[in-house]
């Protein structure tokens, strides 16, 4: 058997070393659980496959599946099982070749004992230092009974842990589901569940459930399974993601704008920018993402609504080349499906975006989407203050939009997140002379003082314009304002 230095065995799938505070202790069982297409195949060749690279002795069990099927599956990932030895306890459609009919061995006309007696010796042929048994169902069924079953599992604890091993112990809960027999006697359990929501694709979670004297990462985290194997991303706590950074003022493009915020906005805070749909929250977002390019940084957008191709083309006519700052690399721009992509994958890229490629300027656009990769909405609360959390303490500066109901009068917000913000913005449109205008107008700033005016703004070929603030005019954010006295005139016309 390999002589091992590390105390503890990487799983080998990304992510989930992160969430169990390091990987799997050695010369202990573990159990992993979950319903049949939950990845339990997937993660148990990986952690085999970990185990083969870094130089160990790995033996697969099966009672479930073929040797062909696993490799089958290992190869649909592009992973190599040739260094792996995979032992069957299944019995084949038909045995005619004789060296198999000594390997193969019909579980069901076989006792308990006979069956752990087998496991044993091919133990002892392989000499392995990482085990994998698939599954423990087959055994349950074999034991017809709760004591019997938990002896057995006793037994197999004890041989393998005496012989130094790492065992990985698959649990399919076909079943009897209430059994928590080798919950008490597994040093570790992982959990993994699959849910359906009515639209989109499947979403996977799994949960540490157990760890004994091991500080791990609690709660669910979302995974995929994706080519290439499983890949775990861990809940995000911003309190693990602490940096020192200049808290600058950052500004856009528009020095108008960045008077109305009273100089610009903070590096490392939020901005929220509330409206109706057609009012320009995307293009505002868009003039500090132009700011930033402008002054050497990088940005990241995230977009769940629009179609980057038209989001491009629409851009650029108002002066804007989202595609130079793609090709120049000062800009990541990614469309972001909320039907098929987890929270927790989402917050995983805006990490990447932040920790791998030093982006300072992140654009989320809009809520709305977001909201829809969301069960409930206090769910999404939790994830947008984590998130907003974490990039405020990496230095980063955030624009959320969200997007709300109506257009003129009282306006409905899908969510109210206007209390985890510490800038909000609020975009209106308005009636005046005969036409549909828009106002801006910065109702919180917690990082300094702001103006309190309403001003008038338009979209023109060269992106957003600003006028002077409203001061003759009262009920501009009702949506239909009366004149009160004369003051600047509005854009686009000469009357006072």
């Amino acid at each position: 058997m390999t002589q091992q230095m590390d105390k503890q065995a990487s799983t080998g799938v990304t992510g989930l070393d992160n969430v169990l505070g390091g990987g799997l202790e050695r010369r202990r069982l573990f159990l992993l659980e979950g319903n049949p297409g939950t990845g339990k195949t997937t993660i148990s060749i990986q952690f085999l496959v970990a185990g083969a690279q870094a130089g160990e002795r790995s033996l697969y069990i099966t009672l479930a599946e073929t040797e062909e099927e696993l490799r089958a599956t290992a190869a649909s990932h592009g992973l190599d099982l040739t260094n792996i030895d995979v032992f069957e306890l299944v019995p084949p459609e038909t045995l005619l070749d004789e060296d198999q009919q000594q390997s193969l061995l019909y579980s069901s006309d076989l006792e308990l004992g006979e069956t752990t007696k087998r496991i044993f010796e091919v133990f002892e042929r392989v000499r392995p230092d990482r085990v994998v048994l698939d599954s423990l169902s087959e055994i349950r069924l074999l034991a017809q009974s709760s004591l019997r079953y938990r002896r057995q599992i006793l037994a197999l604890k004890h041989y393998f842990a005496n012989q130094g091993a790492t065992v990985l112990m698959l649990d399919d809960l076909t079943t009897d589901i209430n059994d928590k027999t080798v919950h008490s006697v597994a040093h570790g359990v992982i959990r993994l569940e699959e849910t359906s929501p009515e639209y989109g694709s499947d979403r996977r979670r799994l949960r540490v459930g157990k760890y004994r004297g091991r500080r791990y990462r609690g709660g669910y985290h979302d995974f995929a399974i994706l080519t290439g194997g499983v890949r775990v991303f861990p809940r995000l706590v911003s309190a693990e993601h602490r940096t020192r950074f200049p808290r600058n003022m950052v500004t856009s493009d528009l020095p108008a704008l960045d008077a109305l915020l009273g100089g610009g906005v903070e590096r490392g805070s939020s901005v929220l920018i509330l409206g109706p749909a057609g009012t320009g929250k995307s293009l505002l977002t868009l003039t500090f993402v132009q700011g930033a390019v402008s002054r050497g940084e990088k940005a990241a957008l995230f977009v769940f609504d629009e179609e980057l191709g038209l989001l491009f083309d629409r851009a650029r006519n108002l002066g804007i080349d989202l595609q130079a700052m793609v090709d120049a690399g000062d800009l990541f721009v990614e469309q972001i499906d909320a039907a098929e992509m987890s929270p927790g994958e989402f917050s995983e890229r805006v990490r990447q975006c932040v920790e791998a490629h030093g982006v300072n300027t992140v654009v989320v656009d809009s809520l709305n989407g977001f909201q829809s990769a969301m069960p409930h909405e206090q769910a999404l609360i939790l994830h947008v203050h984590e998130l907003l959390q974490y990039l405020n303490r990496q230095g980063a500066t955030t624009f959320l939009t969200v997007a709300q109901h109506g257009l003129v009068g009282n306006m409905q917000s899908p969510v109210d997140v206007t209390y985890l913000a510490d800038t909000v913005i609020l975009l209106r449109y308005f009636e005046a002379h005969g036409r549909v205008r828009r106002a801006i107008s910065v109702v919180k700033k917690r990082t300094g003082a702001h103006e309190d005016t309403i001003r008038e703004y338009q979209i023109g070929d060269r992106g957003l314009a600003l006028g002077e603030p409203l001061v003759n005019f009262q009920g501009v954010l009702r949506g239909v304002p009366t004149l009160v006295g004369d003051g600047p005139a509005l854009l686009g016309t000469d009357e006072a």
